[in-house]
């Protein structure tokens, strides 16, 4: 590091269990975020502002006036602007050093194949099942840890699902994608705006620390805020051996060897 990163990311380095060695990992490291709606804001700000190399933000959508009460990588002038590439110019203004590569656009499940084998970390900020569920697919098949959050109304959860660790379960295991679950949108539930920042935070602090392989993660763990109550609530989640996603892809490893 020349002297300006270790200007800039001194308070990391201060941190015994981060330090100069954990500082460069990050630098190193690719991310790949999804969604730059209310938790893609402040998890990929956060994660620029950590010094992560590299980010990558995928979202089809574009700003708009009603998301201004939530997603704070976006700005008035920006209301039609494509999210992605208004978060990216978000970003480079906390981070110049940050490289960040904006997609716009819908990726199916060979785009996030390919998407997740040049990641070391994925998260999800997406709002709906049918995509948390294709991220979750592609991260088994991959190797890659996964962060997921998710909030609606006062409410908040945030889990990590990590197939490296061997056991652990992934998204499907604690909902398992051949079930029917309700989506709910912010546009008809309405949602506390800064339950997203604590969340989204919460996925980039799982993230760094997956990436510096620092602490305990979240994996095999589910955390519920009830923002209104401001009361935390912690739950084990256990594998499920006959899950079509990882149990599947248990089998198929095991009988390549």
């Amino acid at each position: 590091m020349n002297d300006s990163q270790l200007l800039r990311y001194s308070r990391h380095i201060l941190l015994d269990e981060i330090g100069i060695e954990g500082q460069q990992k990050l630098l190193a490291a690719r991310a790949l975020v999804i969604g730059a709606g209310g938790l893609g804001s402040p998890a990929a700000m956060y994660l620029a502002s950590a010094g992560v190399g590299h980010i990558t933000l995928v979202d089809n959508d574009t700003v708009d006036l009603t998301n201004l009460q939530r997603q704070i990588a976006h700005t008035t002038e920006r209301v039609g602007q494509p999210k992605a590439e208004s978060a990216r110019l978000t970003l480079q203004r906390i981070n110049p050093e940050t490289a960040v590569t904006a997609l716009v656009e819908r990726v199916d499940d060979a785009r996030l194949a390919e998407l997740v084998a040049q990641a070391d970390v994925v998260l999800d900020c997406t709002d709906n099942f049918a995509t948390r569920h294709a991220v979750n697919r592609a991260c088994v098949a991959g190797n890659k840890p996964l962060v997921s959050g998710a909030v609606i109304r006062f409410d908040g959860q945030i889990s990590v699902f990590d197939p490296r660790g061997g056991g652990q379960p992934c998204y499907s295991c604690l909902f398992p994608q051949d079930q029917k679950f309700e989506d709910v949108a912010c546009s008809t539930m309405g949602v506390f705006a800064p339950l997203v920042g604590v969340v989204g935070a919460m996925q980039a602090a799982e993230a760094l620390k997956l990436l510096m392989g620092v602490g305990a993660s979240l994996a095999g763990r589910l955390m519920m805020l009830d923002g209104l109550n401001m009361e935390w609530t912690s739950i084990g989640v256990s594998r499920n051996d006959a899950c079509p996603v990882c149990a599947a892809q248990k089998i198929k490893g095991e009988s390549t060897c």
